[in-house]
């Protein structure tokens, strides 16, 4: 018998040999807490917070965003390049998600967060001493880089750290933080607002805090000296191309429904009669709540097929534009705009836990960064989809129909692969019967 040297595979494997585990495959989830170390509340808490940063970057900014064009009014094209100052971290976000997702599997995860958290936080507050248009635009570009490595990272140490119904909760939990800090960002921007539009920019030292977090509560996954001594395991792992195509795609349709509703109710409300900034800022919040209330549906529904789900939120997506399409007054739209939320509070969990399941840890951050590519896609395609539907068939009302005809569609989608899900389950119990 030949005995091959130590540390080498057989040849045609490409996979590692470790003398404690074997290495987890593309279709296995891995249980990545240490024997001595068990993810808890504690840390999902901490994963949880930063969450917020996600809805910063606009939330906070918005009530301020006219004081800010009086502010520059003598620069030209003030009112295209001022407002860039709240979207261009959205944009950089979707652009540099999936990079950050490669560097957290092929460096780690926890480092690369607390480091972009940090750099989060120095550029955030920048503005209130910085003066130079283009010096602000540019500490917002590195906000919204360093942000897409905080929501990449934080959502693939859930992952890591989490299985099952846990890891479904706590990706749950990051929706329904995101909508609730969004109410409280908007009231805490129009408060400093009120004393300068710089004071808002405050606001992103918070973010120190949830650093600190990260940095006592957490710890560095130890798959990741494995991926570290072993970097051909990074190159061999192959992403589920097909899958995650599909998956994202439907993310990115579903950020459109979503941010929809943030950003366009308050022209539907003033086509309604409601004219009131306080009034419309009032109802918005009011109407978001009901995604929150989506989440926490979805952790009781969460064993349900994903097909089941998809066909659920979408049906109530469905019903929730078309009553905002046909709505008369605004008790009516607002009750059609909480009937939508609800359903894109169901959604969003759902694409996200069907999306890290199954993963091996050599490429979950990678997924997780497209996964987060597409939710800012859509975010930044929604403004771009309403108004072209606006402009072709009249007006908001009629984008709000043109959402309902298409989430309907989505729903018939789902109601399909439902029904040929139920036949291969037939064709597995009976598979002599044709």
């Amino acid at each position: 018998m030949v005995r091959r040297p130590a540390g080498k595979a057989h040849p045609g494997h490409a996979r590692r040999i470790t003398d404690r585990r074997p290495r987890p495959s593309p279709g296995r989830v891995f249980d990545v807490a240490s024997k001595s170390r068990t993810a808890g509340p504690a840390q999902g808490l901490a994963l949880l917070l930063p969450s917020t940063m996600s809805v910063m970057g606009v939330v906070v900014l918005a009530p301020v965003l006219p004081q800010m064009l009086a502010h520059f009014k003598d620069m030209p094209q003030a009112d295209y390049w001022v407002p860039m100052i709240l979207t261009t971290p959205a944009l950089c976000v979707a652009l540099f998600s999936a990079p950050a997702g490669w560097l957290a599997d092929r460096f780690g995860r926890r480092r690369l967060l607390m480091l972009s958290m940090l750099l989060y936080a120095v550029c955030g507050v920048a503005p209130l001493v910085l003066d130079d248009f283009r010096a602000i635009l540019a500490s917002r570009v590195v906000v919204g880089v360093t942000e897409a490595a905080v929501m990449t990272l934080t959502t693939t140490l859930i992952g890591d750290y989490f299985r099952g119904h846990q890891r479904e909760k706590w990706l749950a939990l990051q929706t329904a933080v995101a909508s609730i800090s969004a109410v409280a960002l908007f009231v805490i921007g129009g408060a400093l607002g009120a004393i300068s539009w710089r004071a808002p920019f405050a606001v992103y030292a918070s973010s120190l805090l949830l650093l600190a977090g990260i940095r006592f509560f957490t710890w560095e996954p130890e798959e990741t000296e494995d991926v570290l001594h072993h970097p051909e395991a990074h190159r061999t792992v192959a992403l589920p191309w097909a899958r995650l195509g599909g998956i994202c795609a439907i993310t990115a349709f579903a950020a459109v429904l979503f941010y929809t509703v943030q950003v366009d109710l308050s022209l539907a409300l003033t086509g309604r009669g409601v004219t009131d900034p306080a009034a419309i800022g009032g109802m918005t919040a009011a109407a978001s709540l009901a995604v929150p209330v989506g989440t926490i549906a979805f952790q009781r529904l969460s064993g349900l097929p994903v097909a089941m789900l998809l066909l659920m939120a979408f049906a109530l997506c469905g019903a929730g534009f078309s009553g905002m399409a046909l709505a008369t007054g605004h008790g009516w739209l607002l009750a059609s705009v909480a009937l939508a939320q609800f359903g894109c509070g169901l959604i969003l969990p759902t694409l996200l836990t069907w999306a890290l399941r199954g993963l091996a840890f050599e490429i979950r951050g990678r997924a997780t960064g497209l996964w987060q590519a597409s939710f800012f896609v859509g975010q930044f395609l929604s403004a771009f989809v309403v108004t072209t539907l606006s402009h072709r068939f009249g007006d908001i009302f009629s984008a709000f129909l043109g959402l309902a005809i298409a989430s309907g569609i989505a729903a018939a989608l789902a109601l399909g692969g439902l029904a040929l899900m139920g036949n291969r389950a037939q064709e597995t119990i009976a598979p002599g019967v044709r």
